[in-house]
């Protein structure tokens, strides 16, 4: 490489640069998906940076290379949850949503559910911006959740919004509270179903063909 001499090697040099940054910026990334699985199955003070760097197999010493703070990873791992979550959501059919939302897999596949449902009452208890983090995702599901066709202002786009943040505070509340409980205990399940079957027969004037409520549906990746 430096057999032509420094102006060979300064050649070099930018080539070397470009590929570290890039692991770099990969490396980070992969932390960032960890966290965000590691957090949701066991919340944020459940998970502490020396496992969660292991879980991703790096050292503890490079955690603040990456990152200046637990809680700038809370945020960056949040918002990385919630975007997934958008998009497998955007365009899908709102029964569609609830059915797979409401479903006993989701509600019990806490690391690679909603982030909003796995952490969202941790967050209250989080400094501003993982808050804000977690505010602008309620925005983005919000948006992923409206119809595609929908009215952009007026009477109209404020009923949609208003019916799609009903049906995103209901499922996540939902989750939240079947999770409250035990695992094998009843109303785990009856919470889910009674919900369910509610926002099902609420949606089923504006969803094309009506679905029947379905208790086993199994549900599409969330994140």
């Amino acid at each position: 490489m430096y057999s032509e001499g420094f102006g060979s090697a300064s050649i070099h040099l930018p080539t070397t640069m470009k590929v570290t940054q890039a692991k770099a910026q990969a490396n980070r990334a992969h932390v960032v998906e960890t966290a965000s699985a590691l957090f949701r199955e066991r919340g944020y003070d459940g998970v502490g940076i020396a496992d969660l760097m292991a879980a991703a197999g790096f050292t503890h010493g490079g955690f603040y290379k990456q990152f200046r703070s637990k809680a700038d990873l809370m945020a960056a791992s949040a918002a990385c949850g919630i975007a997934q979550t958008a998009a497998l959501s955007a365009g899908v059919d709102p029964a569609v949503f609830a059915r797979h939302y409401l479903s006993r897999q989701h509600r019990d596949a806490r690391a690679a559910g909603c982030t909003m449902a796995a952490l969202g009452a941790d967050a209250a208890r989080q400094p501003e911006p993982v808050r804000a983090t977690f505010a602008a995702g309620i925005e983005q599901l919000l948006a992923a959740l409206a119809p595609a066709d929908g009215a952009t202002n007026g009477a109209d786009a404020d009923l949609r919004r208003a019916d799609a943040l009903d049906l995103l505070a209901h499922v996540v509340g939902a989750v939240v509270l079947s999770r409250a409980c035990p695992d094998d205990a009843p109303l785990a399940d009856e919470i889910l179903s009674v919900c369910r079957d509610r926002v099902l027969a609420a949606l089923a004037p504006a969803s094309t063909p009506p679905i029947a409520p379905a208790r086993d549906a199994a549900p599409p990746a969330t994140a």
